[in-house]
Formats: structure tokens, sequence, C-alpha cells
């Protein structure tokens, strides 16, 4: 059985995340630090809270830093919030994101309708490890008032077009992200968990 763990920020119910996983046939715990040894196959940052209080939650709560926890072999799953924390910055704190990523989150511009609330198709821009069994023009659950602007564009997967184009999967090395929520994201979001998954069983 694949065990995995979610940070847990204090932000808010991460319930449905943990559901999505155990029904897929994970065994899950919720963390609030990085202090004890990493046994995990996969850790998660759900996409429930806001930038810089997500940010401290994890580097002052955690005597162990980030990096030193997964190193380069724990696939991480970063959903919304969790995704942007991945980059370098983000217009939403004046923290520092986990730089596992180039570049910086932006807020969406202000002619589109903040946050970006409900169901939008990805464009499949290249095969990834998580979209593996997912079609073009599939529809995923987004909430999200901000997009992530990576440096280099070989990083990301699918797109979504909200009248500008949102990064919706990225991926790099063992790092995963999803601006949207696969958890909410019905049928299509349980395959991309299962690709999770089966990434951490390796």
């Amino acid at each position: 059985m694949v065990n995995l763990a979610i940070f847990d920020y204090g932000a808010g119910n991460i319930f449905s995340l943990k559901n999505s996983l155990e029904q897929a046939g994970a065994s899950v715990d919720v963390i609030t630090s990085f202090d004890k040894p990493n046994v995990y196959s996969g850790l998660l940052l759900p996409g429930v809270g806001n930038f810089d209080p997500a940010i401290k939650s994890i580097n002052e709560n955690s005597k162990t830093k980030f990096h030193d926890y997964v190193k380069e072999d724990t696939p991480v799953l970063g959903i919304c919030l969790g995704m942007e924390m991945f980059f370098e910055k983000s217009e939403e704190g004046i923290e520092k994101g986990f730089n596992v990523i180039d570049g910086e989150i932006v807020v969406l511009p202000s002619t589109m309708k903040v946050p970006h609330m409900g169901w939008n198709n990805l464009e499949i821009k290249k095969s990834g490890t998580i979209l593996e069994g997912v079609d073009d023009g599939s529809w995923v659950y987004f909430v999200h008032s901000y997009r992530a602007k990576p440096k280099f564009d070989d990083v990301i997967t699918a797109e979504s077009d909200y009248g500008v184009k949102v990064p919706a999967v990225v991926e790099k090395n063992n790092f995963f992200g999803t601006q949207f929520h696969p958890e909410k994201s019905g049928d299509v979001g349980k395959i991309m968990i299962q690709n999770f998954l089966n990434v951490c069983k390796k």
C-alpha cells in the first residue's frame, strides 16, 4: 500500500483530498511538520490557504527544511496553492517560495472574474506523468486567483484558457503540480490521483 502524507497548513478542510486518496487505495497521514523521519512514499501540499501563512506554517513548524525532507526521491503533488509554492515567489505575499521551479506566481488579470471558479478544459501541451490516460479537452475544477508564470515553458504539460493562458499542470523531476483540484474533478481527477500513486509505488 502507498503511504502518503498531506501537509496541513491549518487553513481549512482537507477532508475531500484525504478521502480521494484513500478511495484510490492509499494510506494517508495528515502532518503539520517535517520533524519526524520521512517514512512516506509521497507528499501532498493541498490547495487550501494563502501563500505567506502556508509557507510560514511549513518553515516555522519544522526543524527539517522542505528540500531536506523530500530530497530528490519523494514524489510531491502540489495542488493549487501547493503548486504555487513550488515557484520562487508570489504576488500574493512576500515570503520566498520553495524555488523548485524557476518563475513566479502572478495575480489573474483584473479584466477577468477573479477568483476563477468552476470547470474549465485542459489543453495538453505534451505528455506528462500525471496526465497519462487523460484526454485533451478534459474538464477539471478550478478555484484560484493567481497563476503560475514559469521562466521556462518546458515544465508546463497542460494549460487552460481563461482569457489568459493558465498553466494547469506542471512537472519537474519529482515535483508535480496542478492549478486545479483533482479531488474535485470527478473521473478525470481520479485518473490523475491514481497516476500520482503509481509514481509513489516506484
